[in-house]
């Protein structure tokens, strides 16, 4: 049966681009929801929330869409949907609050100078977008100490260097 687009519930969020999806493995990170999610239309932002302390992920993200019609399709085929063993979320946003970091004003400045710009499909423009593994972060720590250790005997180096030039 058909049911005219002004009788469905949808048209509520007829003016909203944004879906909100909860229960999401904290595992995936914003390209990895880019993916999922972009089945369903063009991405334009993804707001994937983070632990403030360890940066990893809630498991909660918006997504706005370019067209809005695509959020009919991600709520309607993902909502109850299992996701990497986790049974997601997933609902029309009515009215998405921009991320406090917009309100953040200079002196002098008006909150109509400050222009959100969407983070596009992968929350964070270029570069790495998944939370680093062990082994990676036992690696960045093992450079950052070769690094101390090459830094400490440069200067020990030129330590000895100058008491020698200061014996002759």
């Amino acid at each position: 049966t058909y049911t005219p687009m002004h009788a469905s519930w949808h048209m509520k969020y007829k003016e909203s681009a944004y879906i909100h999806v909860s229960g999401l493995n904290p595992e995936m990170n914003e390209g990895d929801i880019s993916i999922v999610f972009s089945q369903f239309g063009e991405i334009v932002d993804i707001r994937l929330l983070r632990d403030k302390e360890t940066g990893k992920s809630r498991g909660i993200v918006f997504i706005c869409y370019e067209d809005q019609r695509s959020t009919i399709l991600a709520v309607d085929n993902f909502n109850g949907v299992t996701i990497f063993d986790s049974i997601i979320k997933v609902d029309h946003v009515d009215n998405y609050r921009l991320p406090k970091e917009c309100f953040n004003l200079g002196e002098g400045e008006n909150i109509e100078d400050r222009i959100y710009k969407p983070s596009g499909p992968d929350g964070r423009g270029w570069g790495e977008f998944r939370d680093p593994t062990d082994i990676e972060l036992r690696m960045k720590e093992e450079e950052k100490r070769e690094e101390e250790d090459y830094i400490e005997k440069l200067i020990l180096k030129e330590r000895q260097e100058k008491e020698i030039n200061a014996d002759h």
